[in-house]
């Protein structure tokens, strides 16, 4: 909000006028207020002031049936300042939302009962301190770190648009539905919410609508602190059609600009409302201190005399209100219905079309969609990694037509360009290339939301700039949805470039995120492979990681099948009894090591190359497996990576060595810096030897 902003604040006075709305509305509140009381944590503010703009989207436009939580066509509904839980846990209460299981079948028990509020925050509850995927029936997405719900709000829109584009045709609308975001002054200073809404301008998401409610309030205080700017003209910068609402308590103002966001069909919708944080209590409304913790007895008993509610009275669900809000929202059971039955019809007359969205809802693949794997022949100069994912991907691409994705930018570097596929933009909703422009979070966050959505989703940019994904890479897994993760230039191999563009610690930090599975194939057969396995995932987020310079293909009538690559961890060299050492390699490195281990074998060394493309995938193996492969009794070993030693240990041992990097690289190309570095064969062979003179 600028110093030019002559708006008043709204007062701190609750508008009670004794309506079934009201009571709804009340209810709410106080399910908020006594839940962070009883938990002595939480943040009670916030779903108080927006208690009535919630109860009237809810009640009188979300396209939600509680009776089927996860019909594909419904309306979204994100809560990105998710520290205001307790109002999606309320109103997934008082909707009467049925609980689906982890199949999506009915549970036919309540999403969220009385009692599940009054364990919020506590161990294993239905209520967490954030709203969690899977963890809550109703909730869209984990929404904690500020902004992540606004940016996965954006993949949601997207997947509508493709979606729509795609299966609709005349007299079958499957899929026409919205995304309302409910977000604070805190997403709105969080840069990924800025890259987000930038790229939802620009391809006039009219689908989306994000309701910001400023209170002018953070932890810290008053949130001219750090934070002045007018943000309607900022969204009005985007390209948003933006609506002013002067209070919070003004339902009859809200319900007219969700009309108005209903009616704009060229960009998507902004909506600033002002409220009051804590709006009731006595002495702590509008302050920070009504955001941040438990309020304390003596306030709530006097918010709550300020609704007419009875002080001593916690917990009160009024039957009434209950009855309100489940017969309001109950209105979209027939629209459900009615659906299903176009559904029905639609797979009679577009049967192709018919299968592939029930495969896709299924959350399955083609059947048979791998034979279109490419196979690479043997090749001693090979190609880079990111050249064979090229081809892998315009390879099985038209055989999973919802495999829609694209790059920051760099789809020229990260060749991540589906051939003939179409660039999804305004417009042109049904093109599958994504121009996600240099917003690598913003793309991360996107892509995530696309995942909730169906689509199987990816994104593409240089390995090095993960580290402005991690908050997204760390959603995915915690969500355990399968966004893929594409990034090249994965070493000091980005040579000229210099340290800036050279990822040395990027493959040991995000090998530590629990629930990612980081794989970095070591020829073009492995990335075959590496797609595989993550499109075949269902729960696992992928990061694949591919070179710039090019790798040989090795012969795999000599050596072992690359389909190894989906445990993790394979065997390379066709062995003959117990090896003398073992070389442990991944990427560029591999072929390293197997041209080390061929002359070692001419000197008389057993040299065993184990190709570790996935630390995840091998060590979900089990030890009879992981021991065949690195044999206790073998402890001279050497790993060799052009990354961080960090974690190599787990696989060398105490005895073993790695060569790998200590420092940050140099700008030169590429031969001169494999040389400073230690990466040749003969010092591969020399380590070898020091390693196995030592273990004797």
């Amino acid at each position: 909000m600028s110093d030019t902003d002559t708006v008043t604040r709204p007062s701190h006075q609750v508008t009670e006028d004794g309506s079934i709305d009201r009571l709804a509305i009340d209810t709410i509140r106080t399910l908020a207020m006594d839940a962070v009381q009883k938990a002595n944590s939480g943040h009670p503010g916030t779903p108080m002031s927006l208690a009535p703009i919630a109860e009237t989207l809810w009640t009188k436009y979300l396209r939600f049936d509680p009776k089927a939580p996860l019909w594909p066509n419904r309306d979204r509904f994100i809560l990105s300042c998710g520290h205001a839980s307790m109002l999606l846990y309320s109103l997934l209460h008082l909707s009467g939302t049925i609980e689906v299981d982890e199949h999506g079948k009915p549970t036919g028990e309540p999403a969220v009962s009385l009692d599940d509020i009054k364990q919020f925050r506590q161990l294993s509850s239905k209520t967490p301190g954030h709203p969690e995927y899977r963890d809550t029936t109703g909730v869209e997405t984990t929404t904690g770190p500020l902004g992540a719900g606004c940016g996965n709000s954006v993949g949601f829109a997207i997947a509508e648009r493709w979606l729509a584009a795609h299966f609709n045709k005349p007299g079958f609308d499957i899929f026409d539905h919205d995304t309302y975001v409910f977000s604070s002054d805190g997403d709105m200073m969080e840069g990924v919410a800025s890259e987000a809404a930038s790229i939802a301008g620009h391809l006039k998401l009219a689908n989306l609508c994000w309701v910001y409610d400023s209170n002018d309030i953070t932890i810290e205080g008053d949130t001219n602190l750090a934070f002045d700017e007018n943000v309607i003209e900022r969204f009005k910068a985007y390209g948003w059609h933006t609506i002013l609402i002067d209070d919070a308590e003004d339902t009859a103002a809200f319900a007219k600009a969700i009309e108005e966001f209903k009616a704009t069909t060229d960009r998507p919708t902004f909506i600033e409302v002002r409220s009051v944080i804590g709006i009731g209590f006595p002495t702590r409304a509008g302050t920070h201190k009504a955001h941040s913790d438990a309020p304390g007895e003596e306030e709530i008993r006097g918010a709550k005399k300020s609704y007419g509610w009875p002080e001593d009275a916690q917990f009160r669900v009024p039957p009434e209100a209950k009855a309100h809000f489940e017969q309001a929202i109950g209105r979209n059971t027939k629209a459900r219905e009615d659906w299903e039955t176009l559904v029905g019809e639609y797979r009679t007359k577009f049967p192709k079309l018919g299968q592939e969205l029930d495969t896709m809802l299924a959350g399955d693949l083609p059947e048979g969609w791998d034979a279109a794997l490419p196979h690479f022949d043997a090749d001693a100069k090979g190609m880079a990694s990111r050249e064979a994912s090229g081809k892998v991907l315009n390879a099985i691409a038209p055989a999973v037509p919802w495999l829609v994705g694209g790059a920051a930018d760099l789809s020229p570097s990260t060749k991540t360009d589906v051939k003939d596929a179409g660039s999804f933009e305004a417009g042109s909703y049904d093109g599958r290339n994504m121009h996600f422009g240099i917003r690598e979070h913003g793309m991360g966050a996107a892509a995530n939301g696309m995942a909730l959505s169906y689509l199987r989703s990816y994104t593409g940019t240089f390995f090095v700039f993960s580290d402005y994904m991690r908050p997204t890479l760390r959603l995915a897994a915690i969500m355990q949805i399968p966004t893929i993760f594409v990034f090249t230039h994965d070493s000091i191999g980005v040579g000229e470039d210099g340290p800036t563009h050279q990822p040395i610690e990027q493959l040991a930090s995000l090998r530590a995120v629990p629930g990612l599975d980081t794989i970095r194939p070591g020829d073009a057969n492995e990335t075959a492979f590496a797609w595989k396995a993550a499109l075949d995932a269902q729960k696992t987020p992928s990061v694949l990681v591919f070179s710039r310079q090019p790798m040989p293909t090795l012969d795999r009538t000599k050596y072992n099948s690359a389909e190894g690559l989906l445990k993790g961890g394979y065997v390379v060299t066709k062995d003959e009894g117990e090896p003398d050492v073992i070389l442990i390699a991944t990427g560029t490195e591999l072929g390293l090591a197997v041209a080390a281990a061929e002359k070692l074998k001419e000197g008389g060394t057993n040299a065993r190359v184990v190709s570790l493309p996935s630390f995840h995938r091998f060590e979900v193996q089990d030890k009879a497996y992981k021991d065949s492969v690195l044999p206790p009794s073998v402890r001279a070993r050497v790993a060799i990576e052009m990354g961080s030693e960090f974690g190599w240990d787990r696989y060398v041992g105490f005895d073993g060595e790695t060569i790998t990097m200590s420092t940050f690289g140099a700008s030169a190309p590429i031969a001169k810096l494999a040389d400073k570095f230690g990466f040749s064969v003969d010092n591969v062979i020399k380590v070898a030897r020091d390693v196995i003179e030592r273990t004797k």
